[in-house]
This record gives C-alpha cells, structure tokens and sequence, in this order.
C-alpha cells in the first residue's frame, strides 16, 4: 500500500487558499503506536495515552539561526516559541530531535546560540546536521557542538522508550540538483547497526533531507535513500522524519512511514507550482501559522495512522 498526503494545494489555489491549508497542516503533533506502528492525534488529546508509556519525544526542524530576510526577521523568537511549545506540553516529552538546518551560515556564533536555545529546554538533545549547517569548515563548527557520540559526519543510534533511533546524514555530499546522499560507509555502519535488534523494534530514523523522492527538480530526496531502507524491511514499523521542505508531507509504503516537518523560521514554495524552493513571503500576522514543532508519543492503541497539526500561532 502506497498513499501520499501534503498540506500544500494544487496549482490555481489562491494565497488565502494556501494558508488555509497550510494553518490545518499546522505543526504540534502527538505521536503514539498502534501495535507497534506510530500514528499521531491532535497534542491536546495525547495526556491520557502518553500516560500507558510515560514516553514521548518531539521534533524540530530547520532553524536557520541567522537568516534575515523580510519573511522572517526574527528566527530567533520563533525558534523560541516552538521550543516554548514544546517545554509547555503537558505530558513532558523525553528527548528533542533536530532534523538538520539549525543554523544559516554555519558560524560559530549561530551554533553558539542554537545551542543556548535548545540546552534551555532541559530536554536530552539529538541533532543531524542539514545543509546549511555544514556549509563551513567541512562541517567542524557543527561536529564540535554535536558530534559528541557519533561517527563519521555526525550520524549515530540509540534506543530510548522501547524504539531504536538512527540519526542519519545526507547533506554533506549533495548530488545532482542538491539530491541528498549517504554514501557507502553510512550505508555499511547502518547495515550493522540494525543487524542485532529484534524485528519487533519500533524503528524511528531521521534526517535533514527526506529519504524518498519528494521533488526530484529541486532535489528534494535522498539518491541512495531507498538502499538505506532496503535493511530495514524485516522491521514492522519503520517512522522516517525529516526536515529540509519546510512543509508537512507524509506518505506510506508498506510498514514504512514518511513525514517531514515544519520549519521554525519560514515556509518554502509548493512543489511544481512555485517557480523554485525558497522562502514564501506571508503576511506579518500569517507568519506563526505556518510554522511550528511536532510531538511524538509512543502508547499501545488500536488508533490508525493519522496526522493532525497545530501551528505555533491558530
């Protein structure tokens, strides 16, 4: 089974269009697991069902700590106010995950206060790098703030609740079109990495550029994604986050989930309708209904896959 879903509308629908669907694609999701297989529900709903595993864990994306331009003048503050979000749920999530492009331009300066940021959540912190955090110094400034633990250019595993994490990174060998890559010795250390977990595992592996082909124009993908999950087949529930497209999009294959995550600075344009990926100008007051976080709990429920978003601002 294959379905694909998107928050962004067809071609011909206007900007008021596009917000609205963009405001119900939000961005604080509650994740939980029916039989093992991740699903989410509004944030609001997940107290009762967090409580059966007492685990949950959120995600934030794409940054862009030090970007400036009209869309957005203030990362910072809604960096700050997706972190808000998450700090201010009511079931405390256990980790917070990064999915890459927490800075810019990749200075130190802009590592030094991402890290200010995200260490005053008190939350433990995972992070793989995107793009733009590895545009400087072979990606050293990145490693030296969180490279601590991992291999390589920053990829890495830990279990955490009962699942397997698996931080991937794709970003610092780009391919035609900017396509994300692993390369051999990612694809080998992930092989391994995996090879003594029980199949029953609830796997959840993320990266900055999404593993399946989103928009392969704008290199929105990973070229060597598919042999990265061809080792995770013998899995039952397989959730794969990413960042990268500043848009919600999910889509599953099988016992493979996709979803990519909302961005904290701005949105980009709508694959085959805008004229190139980049920043989508919105109105001042339009601008915190398109951004936003995800929360993720892991219960046992017999609830379907769904996704339901809230953004920081309704």
């Amino acid at each position: 089974m294959s379905t694909e879903q998107h928050d962004t509308p067809a071609a011909g629908v206007d900007r008021r269009g596009l917000l609205k669907c963009m405001s119900w694609a939000g961005a604080a999701m509650v994740w939980t697991v029916a039989g093992g297989i991740p699903r989410s529900q509004p944030a609001g709903l997940g107290r009762a069902e967090a409580a059966e595993t007492g685990f949950c864990f959120a995600q934030v994306s794409d940054s862009h700590l030090g970007f400036d331009r009209p869309v957005n003048r203030d990362v910072i503050g809604t960096f700050r106010s997706a972190l808000g979000q998450v700090t201010a749920m009511e079931e405390q999530p256990a980790l917070l995950i990064h999915t890459g492009d927490l800075t810019h331009l990749s200075t130190p300066e802009q590592f030094d206060t991402g890290a200010q940021l995200l260490g005053a959540t008190g939350l433990a912190i995972h992070t793989v790098p995107g793009e733009h955090d590895v545009l400087e110094d072979n990606g050293r400034s990145y490693l030296n703030h969180y490279g601590k633990g991992t291999q390589g250019d920053g990829w890495h595993s830990f279990d955490a609740g009962g699942v397997h994490f698996i931080g991937l990174v794709n970003v610092v060998n780009l391919q035609g079109n900017g396509l994300g890559d692993l390369g051999p010795a990612q694809l080998e250390w992930l092989g391994k990495d995996v090879m003594g977990l029980s199949s029953s595992t609830p796997i959840v592996l993320f990266a900055h550029v999404p593993l399946w082909i989103v928009y392969q124009d704008w290199g929105w993908g990973t070229k060597d994604g598919a042999q990265a999950l061809s080792y995770l087949k013998r899995f039952g529930s397989v959730t794969v986050l990413n960042g990268h497209i500043h848009q919600v999009m999910q889509k599953v294959e099988g016992h493979v989930a996709f979803h990519t995550a909302r961005s904290t600075a701005f949105p980009q344009g709508v694959p085959g309708v805008a004229k190139g990926p980049g920043p989508v100008p919105v109105a001042a007051g339009d601008l915190r209904k398109v951004l936003g976080t995800a929360r993720i709990s892991l219960v046992s429920s017999a609830s379907p896959l769904a996704i339901v978003d809230t953004p920081l601002a309704g």
